[in-house]
């Protein structure tokens, strides 16, 4: 599917996953069944390669080190230049785990890290001491900080990112927006309050099976604006939608139709590419 835009896209949100290594303990009933499998690296860039995509932002989707080196892992066996957005422990010796993954061979592709927040026990994670203090470390790192939360999260994610400035924190799949329009109206306000501090992205991902896709969409292009907007397919959970991987970028597209050619090549790539490779430029100046 040809894309019409003069850059390579980025997709910035797609998962790996060997179950028996990392199991995905949510991947349960028959709705899941499209995704109850192993998906390896060769799978994701088979795709890419079908929707002219150049490479992907793999993303934790278990909390543990071992899928971030099964990450990195994946890096390594594709040649497209894929990066990694994996976990560690916030609530622990930070530095420490960053140094021990400091010694595989694909550890600069690491640019971010992502904690489960929105399945966390404790209700009360964002607001944590101990997580701003983790959060603090990796941004020394130059390394980012995505968000995933449900949208009545958002008040306590604003909170967080406010109170560690000096992080740049990316919003993934639009704070999960509720698909009944009096839902909506609260996320749209607490997403906004998100929107105006600067250390803030978006990615427009994670909204394939959402009914509200087309408004949510509208309104995290408008609160976050194209500079701070990235396209994300949530690889292979879009396979769960009816239209599939072509379809989200199609609707993506479609949100973006009325933008500049300058601020659709900032989406599908221009965002991805300022975010995550500053991370890389900060960890080679250390």
């Amino acid at each position: 599917m040809a894309h019409g835009l003069a850059v390579g896209v980025i997709d910035a949100h797609c998962h790996l996953w060997d179950l028996a290594v990392t199991p995905q303990e949510w991947i349960v009933g028959e709705s899941m069944a499209a995704i109850d499998r192993d998906f390896a690296v060769d799978d994701l860039d088979e795709v890419l390669a079908t929707h002219v995509v150049g490479s992907a932002v793999l993303v934790q989707a278990n909390n543990s080190l071992a899928e971030t080196r099964f990450l990195l892992d994946a890096v390594v066996s594709s040649s497209r230049g894929h990066r990694v957005v994996g976990w560690v422990d916030l609530t622990a010796d930070v530095e420490a785990q960053l140094n021990d993954i400091g010694e595989h061979p694909a550890a600069a592709s690491l640019c971010g890290v992502r904690h489960l927040a929105h399945v966390d026990p404790d209700p009360g994670w964002l607001a944590r001491d101990d997580v701003a203090s983790g959060i603090r470390v990796v941004a020394a790192h130059g390394l980012t900080c995505d968000l995933v939360v449900r949208a009545h999260q958002l008040p306590a994610a604003t909170a967080l990112a406010e109170r560690v400035p000096e992080a740049t924190f990316v919003l993934d799949h639009a704070g999960n927006p509720p698909s009944d329009a009096a839902g909506r109206v609260v996320w749209e306000a607490d997403l906004r309050r998100l929107a105006a501090l600067p250390n803030t992205v978006c990615k427009l991902s994670g909204l394939a099976t959402n009914t509200a896709a087309e408004a949510a969409l509208a309104v995290a292009l408008d609160a976050f604006g194209a500079n701070r907007a990235m396209f994300g397919s949530d690889w292979p959970l879009v396979r769960l939608s009816d239209e599939g991987y072509g379809g989200w970028v199609d609707s993506v597209r479609a949100a973006t139709a009325r933008l500049t050619v300058a601020e659709r090549e900032r989406v599908f790539a221009g965002t991805a590419q300022a975010v995550y490779a500053a991370s890389f430029a900060a960890r080679a100046a250390r």
